[in-house]
């Protein structure tokens, strides 16, 4: 499972308030979830933002924003609040309360659309207007640390295992602490990366606005950075 930046605090937020009156549960909720999102096709095409209120709407909390989606996604141009329903899930509505797009989250991972072509709903990252794909990603990698010095050369590639995750390779002159993962594998999962070793280890990398990426908080150990060579 991927750690993405900014849904650790809403799961915990979600954690905290279970058990407690239904009151202070929405108001934790709901502050956990203001502010601008990113929904964005998981095929990588461009996406748009919507900027989630406390503000009480018909049918949950108001959004504001939504002209930014007639051209990149049309059926969101109508949006108007948002809410969480019983479930769990997180549903987009129009100002007549009539759902337009619902969202469901696995603890750590980022929301997904339950239906129709796979979007994301993911914490606004700078300038960023869509997620990166297994081939946007591919291509020739380094490890380093915060001071710019190698740790190791990574390959991540389009070819799949049987189970179809991608593949890829690490230098042979590769940094111990790196090597020792046998790190073989990878995927990506909205703005995060996780690589993958063949005796169960994994690494996990959060993307940064100028698309390199940084080791995440979740990972134990010094910061390491994953930028194209």
């Amino acid at each position: 499972m991927i750690r993405i930046p900014g849904l650790a605090a809403a799961s915990v937020a979600f954690a905290l308030a279970v058990g407690q009156p239904a009151h202070a549960a929405d108001d934790e909720l709901i502050k956990a979830q203001a502010g601008v999102w990113l929904l964005a096709p998981e095929s990588g095409a461009k996406g748009c933002r919507l900027t989630f209120n406390t503000t009480p709407a018909t049918g949950g909390y108001g959004i504001t924003g939504a002209d930014t989606c007639t051209t990149p996604l049309p059926a969101l141009s109508k949006a108007s609040a948002w809410n969480f329903a019983d479930d769990g899930s997180l549903a987009i509505m129009d100002g007549a309360g009539q759902t337009l797009v619902r969202f469901q989250q696995e603890e750590g991972s980022p929301w997904v659309s339950e239906s129709g072509d796979p979007t994301w709903l993911l914490p606004a990252l700078g300038d960023v207007d869509h997620v990166p794909t297994v081939a946007s990603l591919a291509g020739a990698w380094r490890i380093q640390r915060t001071d710019g010095k190698a740790v190791c050369d990574v390959t991540l590639t389009t070819d799949k295992d049987p189970d179809g995750t991608a593949k890829m390779s690490l230098a042979s002159d590769c940094a111990k602490e790196i090597g020792d993962l046998k790190l073989s594998l990878w995927a990506e999962e909205g703005f995060g990366l996780v690589m993958l070793g063949s005796d169960g280890s994994s690494l996990s990398f959060d993307m940064k606005p100028d698309g390199s990426f940084q080791k995440s908080d979740e990972e134990e150990g010094e910061p390491l950075l994953l930028v194209r060579k």
